[in-house]
């Protein structure tokens, strides 16, 4: 399972890249609304620190689908792999299979059933984005709708790879490896998690005063 950074934040950006954990990027207009950013200033600067094959996702604003179409069309103007974010509705996904006859890859988000799943991938995307956390806070599991979806699609041979959103603890992370996700897209806080670990910290600790007492 890849990793993807889910951020806007380019200290984050930078820092999770420099350990060679993350090989994409994820956005929305909340995201970079926290920055106070224009959407084509956050995606040059996130260009400028990842490597050219890093993936990188930028969300249409519009609700109709042919406006949606034209934001695709423009933000896949803006670097060469750049994954349009679409919502999982009616008139997302029309948008979405106009868009991936022209050969422009996609990612219906919003996604929170099997059902809408399946009608993404249907219309062409290639990216679906089922939001964990969120469906979790409806009182269903969102764990077994990501497993659902893993199972419909490696028996359907579906092409579409799913990237699971709203991630909210390390747990999420690992759980979603175990579920089949192609794709977990974490918040900078916690991927840090992952990394420390309190039997880490005091392993170092020992192992740096052990060293202290060799004779030198």
């Amino acid at each position: 399972m890849k990793l993807f950074i889910d951020t806007a934040n380019i200290e984050e950006i930078k820092d999770a890249y420099s350990l060679g954990i993350v090989s994409g990027v994820t956005t929305n207009p909340s995201i970079i609304a926290r920055e106070g950013k224009k959407f084509e200033d956050a995606i040059a600067e996130i260009s400028a620190i990842v490597s050219p094959e890093t993936l990188i996702f930028g969300e249409v604003i519009s609700l109709e689908a042919d406006k949606m179409v034209e934001e695709g069309r423009a933000i896949n103007k803006i670097r060469p792999n750049m994954i349009v974010k679409i919502p999982t509705c009616k008139e997302g996904l029309k948008a979405v299979s106009i868009l991936s006859k022209e050969g422009i890859k996609t990612c219906c988000t919003l996604c929170f059933s099997a059902g809408q799943a399946l009608l993404a991938s249907a219309a062409g995307a290639s990216y679906v984005a089922p939001f964990v956390g969120r469906v979790d806070d409806i009182g269903w599991t969102g764990m077994e709708l990501i497993q659902k979806i893993a199972d419909m699609f490696a028996i359907q041979e579906a092409p579409t790879q799913i990237v699971a959103a709203s991630t909210r603890n390390p747990i999420h992370v690992i759980d979603l490896a175990l579920a089949g996700a192609d794709v977990a897209t974490v918040p900078y806080k916690v991927l840090m998690q992952m990394i420390d670990h309190p039997l880490t910290k005091s392993g170092l600790d020992k192992f740096l005063k052990d060293y202290e007492k060799i004779p030198k």
